[in-house]
């Protein structure tokens, strides 16, 4: 589904991310194109501005206008808790055909995202899901997946289980699957498929959750005393951050758990950064630049900016900042975002160092712990 019909304007910024999205890259990525995301973002704002009243508010309440405003570092931010608040749309509610909910833990409020067209969150989504999971993948042969999550049809509302399935129909093998059904761990089927191999044959396997449904797939398989070496060509990609409803585990004893456990090297094991209220996801470079320093990557349809506590002036470069992101695929609601992680700057990425003391915790991998954890 496209943008509504009698927006040419909203049509016009859609049409143009969907494209963007869908250039093809090289060796070394996308190429960077900053007049091109100022003019796009400084549109969208404008838009965003003309038709999300509370974000106009917002806006007004710091004299920041279209008409002020010239560079798209200036876009104001507004926080991420805002959407637990507010309806954020420019457009009109009743025209949304979906809403990403946030994963509900400490919060009674859950934060929502409310989309009047899939088309633009998914050319997004599979664009860079592509690009950092699968860079060597060079025709269109099918790509075993295991996925540790509940399906979209379990979850409609969580835009992780969204994504896997967005990704899962385009290049999924026949026989890619959920090894989290019914709100459990198949612990049954894993082994079986574990010990096949997943049957990837030259293919490269993907398996793929969030941190805290791995640490209960490797618990189940310690405690049956079961080590796999899936093929060479396996990668992981894992998500929601390492702390669960009772225990933090630090990043590099999860990766170490799982070469243990499933053979996949930490080399092949990829972070993703992102959000329910985002429309784009952010990557680990460890397979499109095997080379280079683990960081961060962001598509060039976003630009992120580390801040200094309280303030909305960036860091100096290595020092740690709050994260601000401008995400051009958020075209139905507001573009630029303040969270509450903070992150420092490492070469043409950045990498994510946990939250703002204080922070609500996100909630993907504590929501992970909670659903497959016993009770």
């Amino acid at each position: 589904m496209t943008a509504p019909a009698g927006d040419p304007a909203r049509a016009a910024l859609d049409d143009a991310v969907i494209a963007w999205a869908r250039e093809p890259w090289d060796d070394t990525g996308w190429p960077r194109d900053d007049a091109r995301f100022e003019r796009l973002a400084l549109a969208l704002f404008a838009h965003q501005f003309e038709h999300c009243a509370p974000y106009r508010r917002f806006c007004e309440n710091r004299d920041r206008t279209p008409e002020n405003v010239a560079r798209w570092q200036d876009v104001p931010a507004i926080p991420t808790g805002a959407f637990k608040e507010l309806a954020l749309t420019s457009f009109p509610i009743e025209r949304a055909v979906h809403v990403f909910r946030t994963s509900g833990t400490s919060a009674k409020t859950r934060g929502a995202l409310h989309l009047d067209t899939l088309a633009v969150y998914e050319a997004s989504l599979r664009a860079s899901f592509l690009r950092h999971l699968l860079p060597d993948r060079t025709d269109d042969t099918p790509v075993p997946m295991r996925v540790l999550a509940p399906s979209m049809k379990e979850a409609p509302d969580s835009s992780l289980s969204h994504m896997f399935d967005a990704v899962m129909t385009e290049v999924g093998a026949a026989g890619s699957r959920h090894w989290v059904v019914d709100g459990g761990l198949d612990t049954e089927r894993v082994v079986r498929e574990l010990e096949a191999g997943c049957d990837a044959g030259d293919a490269p396997l993907l398996v793929c959750g969030t941190a805290f449904s791995f640490v209960h797939l490797l618990e189940a398989l310690e405690k049956e005393g079961r080590r796999f070496a899936l093929p060479p060509n396996t990668r992981v990609m894992e998500t929601g951050g390492f702390k669960g409803r009772s225990r933090v585990l630090p990043r590099d004893e999860l990766y170490a758990w799982i070469d243990d456990r499933l053979g996949v090297a930490a080399a092949r094991i990829v972070n993703q950064y992102g959000m329910t209220e985002l429309g784009s996801q952010f990557y680990d470079s460890v397979l499109c630049d095997p080379r280079g320093p683990r960081r961060k990557l962001a598509p060039p349809w976003t630009r992120v900016r580390l801040l200094e506590p309280g303030g909305s002036e960036e860091v100096a470069s290595g020092e740690t900042g709050r994260i601000a992101i401008v995400d051009l695929a958020n075209t139905g609601s507001v573009c630029a975002l303040e969270t509450a992680d903070l992150g420092r700057a490492v070469g043409d990425g950045f990498e994510v160092l946990g939250r703002e003391p204080g922070a609500e915790e996100r909630g993907c991998s504590v929501a992970a712990d909670l659903l497959l954890g016993e009770s």
